[in-house]
């Protein structure tokens, strides 16, 4: 069977087209626009302009399903829609104007699919921690023997912090504080604080970015998932200078995450100095396949 996933995020529209059965699943094609619905917020509302984005790409997503003959299709928003005071009027809008219906997960519930993709599908250890860095939030899980412990989402993303706290193309000093203690007080009151784990298995858009800017620092191949703490702090105070030669780094690796990678490494950074993490393997599957295994295949664990 084939189905489309689509998951409406703060920093990016994503549709994955999965061909399944059972248990398994196959990832046949990757779809990915960069919608930033999170700069269209202001004062917790979603403007009618950031709704006609997200509207113009559903719709194209959509007509590209039909063309391939899949009307299976699911669509879900994380922080993107969660976050904001106006969410009834923009799920209406968009039913209204492309037909389809999008489910709104919780930070809870966001965090779990994380955990299964990136557990169930993706091949992490059976016990650790997990961080899924989004555009608008950030999902935390600890984990033991394929079973969760603690989890928590905090309403943190890449794009959030530059919107809330950065002027330019690149944060200044003051601004790269200003983040520093966002991340930092959230970290505090997170639900897993006082875990420890050498290991982390990342997910999201900023960790797989931080993992091809390393490789390419460190003349790795683009194929390498592992990359030790220490090269993701260097990279990050190598990228605070925010001159020529960085923007040209970024440009040639991750352009289309040139305005938000330091604010997706500030919280990267805080937490491998949180929870005193020594390695990170970036999962190649995460909270889409997470939905997928559980709304779709119905599958709950490592059954």
């Amino acid at each position: 069977m084939k189905c489309g996933i689509v998951d409406l995020g703060s920093n990016t529209i994503r549709l994955s087209i999965y061909q399944w059965e059972g248990r398994q699943f196959k990832l046949l094609m990757n779809k990915k626009e960069m919608a930033g619905l999170a700069g269209y917020i202001k004062d917790g509302v979603l403007s009618d302009r950031g709704i006609l984005v997200a509207c113009q790409v559903l719709a194209g997503f959509k007509s590209l399903l039909e063309n391939f003959d899949i009307r299976d299709i699911h669509v879900f928003a994380t922080a993107s829609l969660r976050n904001i005071v106006n969410t009834e009027d923009a799920l209406d809008t968009i039913r209204a104007v492309t037909g389809m219906t999008v489910e709104v997960v919780s930070g809870s519930d966001e965090a779990t699919f994380s955990f299964l993709g990136a557990t169930v599908g993706g091949g992490a250890p059976a016990t650790g921690l997990l961080a899924d860095i989004g555009g608008g939030s950030t999902e935390l899980v600890s984990y033991e023997k394929g079973s969760i412990t603690s989890e928590c989402s905090l309403p943190m993303g890449s794009l959030s912090l530059f919107t809330k706290h950065v002027s330019g193309l690149f944060p200044t000093r003051d601004e790269r504080h200003a983040m520093r203690d966002q991340v930092e007080a959230e970290l505090e009151r997170a639900k897993t604080a006082g875990v420890r784990s050498a290991h982390l298995t990342g997910v999201g858009g900023t960790i797989r970015a931080a993992a091809k800017l390393c490789n390419d620092l460190s003349g790795a191949d683009q194929s390498n998932r592992t990359i030790p703490a220490e090269e993701i702090r260097a990279l990050y105070k190598d990228l605070k200078k925010g001159d020529q030669a960085t923007l040209r780094q970024i440009l040639r690796t991750v352009p289309d995450r040139v305005h938000t990678i330091l604010p997706g490494l500030a919280i990267l950074n805080a937490v491998l100095k949180s929870y005193e993490v020594e390695t990170v393997l970036v999962s190649t599957c995460g909270v889409r396949e997470g939905y997928l295994l559980q709304r779709v295949m119905g599958v709950n664990g490592h059954e």
